[in-house]
């Protein structure tokens, strides 16, 4: 029988907008020519996203503006849609262009492998989206309700299939992008070839995703992209040196809300295997899937996580074959070891050099005593190879011939540029900050800008107890939405409010684990006189290899000792 009306949930305010939206075109490029306001329409907000832009303002000056009756400071985050997180010099260069002229002087590198403008005015919001186009990049799809940058590990000295990924991410980046003109029309100016908004969305349909979808392909033994964290992942299975297929993983994310039971951190959950030539249709129908099945009345219960544990993953998995018409191989076995990148010059198979530099929390800027920003664009002014961003936000300038080497280094030399040298290890190399504030507006308390002081008085505590170059993995979030990915550190701080944070403790070294919420509210002296005496217990007590999160566990400080242990790290696996 049909449910009575009042049984009907009404839909999302956000599924009204696309509704209408005539194929994601609102009223954006009227809205960019009226500059007597730096913002555009609610609605139109919602529609940017789509289009890889986030409409904010600065929080530092908000209650000031507050004060004096005037508008918000707004400006424009714009992120770029890089698969695999791999430029040109050439790019890299333009890049570098439009972050002083339109941005506010940074680059940052996201968790999600690519880049975000920050500090965009209106005004100069179109003129960066062409300009973005004519060195060979867009941003559509990099935010909105649809699949979002895809990323990979990368480096090429760590596996011999690693070309084969970056193809296969940048690959699905295509076939799943949206087809709407409206993109092309709005900042490139392109005529549209019909009645505008009357593009078939043959993958998306008129309403596109519940939310947002993440895909990631991991090559064991490393996990860099957090794979299990991904709506939907794929595990590169290698035999004898040859990628013969992937473990398909579904349901992953890391978003949550305070306070609300409902909404909850999850790990992927492994359905098969598949080879190579079905990851493209695997993709597409665990989007349908989520596309026809996920939730569009309320967005806080809209990922595909939440449709996994509404519906059961066996009801999922026979769905999923179903529709492709063929069944998943069995999971096959894979082992992952560590979440890290391999930093300094590394020589690849082929005789060729990469250098992957540590950028803490991903921002590329000129400081007085670092002059990152300028010594990269003088070495792409040289690099014949090409520049690779990592989920750890790093980077590794990839492909050097062995006579630029010490020119390279001669560069960074003279801008104050540290070149790591292996082994480092210790916290900073495996923290990870979400920007937060000022400028993200979901913020709750400080990441980026607290994680170097955070991490200067927790290094002074672990060089008292003797643990200085032990690798624990710290990451700092400004509030729950899980964009560095804290509920999958050993130690994780997610913002509750201005200077309080929720400290969560045991998760997975290689991030096959969630961790568990410690302690509430604590500022950051209580965080390090709370974590002190664990830390001391872990100097004292640890085991031979064993991993902080998995010690924590083991030592009953969290009251679960019979949760799985992360692998120890095997001789030569870099850290």
């Amino acid at each position: 029988m049909p449910k009575s009306r009042e049984h009907v949930r009404p839909l999302a305010e956000e599924e009204t907008v696309k509704a209408q939206s005539r194929r994601l075109r609102g009223t954006i490029a009227e809205g960019l020519k009226d500059l007597v306001t730096g913002a555009l329409s609610e609605a139109d907000t919602k529609l940017l996203k789509f289009h890889g832009a986030y409409q904010q303002d600065d929080r530092d000056l908000r209650l000031e503006r507050q004060g004096q009756r005037l508008e918000p400071a707004y400006a424009f985050m714009v992120r770029v849609r890089m698969p695999g997180g791999v430029c040109t010099p050439a790019q890299w260069q333009g890049l570098t262009g439009l972050a002083r002229e339109r941005g506010n002087g940074t680059l940052r590198i996201t968790t999600r492998q690519t880049f975000q403008f920050h500090g965009i005015l209106k005004a100069d919001l179109k003129p960066l989206m062409a300009e973005l186009g004519a060195l060979g990049l867009d941003s559509i799809a990099a935010c909105g309700d649809v699949n979002r940058n895809v990323i990979c590990h990368n480096h090429p000295a760590t596996s011999p299939v690693v070309r084969e990924v970056r193809t296969l991410a940048a690959d699905l980046s295509a076939a799943l992008l949206p087809r709407t003109a409206a993109y092309r029309e709005t900042w490139w100016d392109e005529p549209a070839a019909g009645a505008a908004g009357a593009e078939e969305e043959p993958l998306y349909g008129p309403t596109y995703l519940p939310r947002k979808f993440k895909i990631g392909i991991a090559v064991p033994p490393l996990n860099d992209v957090d794979v299990l964290a991904q709506d939907l992942g794929f595990i590169a299975i290698i035999e004898e040196g040859r990628l013969v297929g992937f473990n398909v993983a579904v349901g992953g994310g890391m978003g949550a809300s305070h306070g609300d039971g409902a909404t909850y951190p999850r790990l992927a959950d492994l359905i098969g295997f598949c080879v190579p030539g079905q990851v493209l249709a695997v993709a597409e129908q665990v989007m349908r899937i989520q596309r026809d099945h996920g939730d569009r009345t309320n967005r806080r219960h809209a990922r595909l996580k939440y449709t996994l544990d509404d519906h059961g993953v066996a009801w999922f998995k026979a769905e999923l074959e179903n529709r492709l018409g063929f069944a998943l191989g069995p999971v096959r076995d894979y082992r992952f070891e560590t979440r890290s990148d391999r930093l300094g010059w590394v020589e690849d198979r082929e005789g060729r050099l990469h250098l992957t530099l540590r950028v803490l929390a991903g921002r590329l800027q000129d400081e007085a005593a670092c002059r990152r920003l300028t010594a990269l664009a003088e070495v792409a002014r040289l690099h014949e190879g090409d520049f690779r961003l990592t989920p750890n936000q790093n980077l590794t300038i990839s492909g050097v011939q062995s006579s630029r080497k010490s020119v390279i280094e001669a560069v960074f030399a003279r801008h104050g540029v540290p070149i790591p040298i292996e082994p480092e290890e210790g916290v900073r190399r495996h923290a990870i900050a979400c920007v937060s504030f000022p400028t993200c507006g979901l913020a709750m308390a400080e990441a980026e800008r607290a994680l170097p002081g955070f991490l200067e008085r927790l290094e002074a505590v672990l060089h008292t107890l003797g643990l200085s170059g032990v690798a624990i993995s710290v990451r700092l979030s400004g509030c729950p939405n899980g964009c560095a990915r804290a509920r999958l550190a050993e130690i994780g701080l997610v913002g509750k409010s201005p200077g309080r944070y929720v400290l969560y403790l045991g998760g997975g070294f290689a991030g096959e684990r969630l961790n568990t919420p410690y302690r509430d509210k604590l500022t950051f002296d209580e965080v390090i006189a709370v974590l002190t005496p664990l830390l001391a217990d872990y100097a004292v007590h640890r085991g031979p290899s064993e991993r902080f999160g998995d010690f924590v566990i083991r030592a009953g400080h969290l009251g679960a000792p019979d949760l799985p242990a992360s692998p120890p790290l095997k001789e030569g696996v870099p850290l």
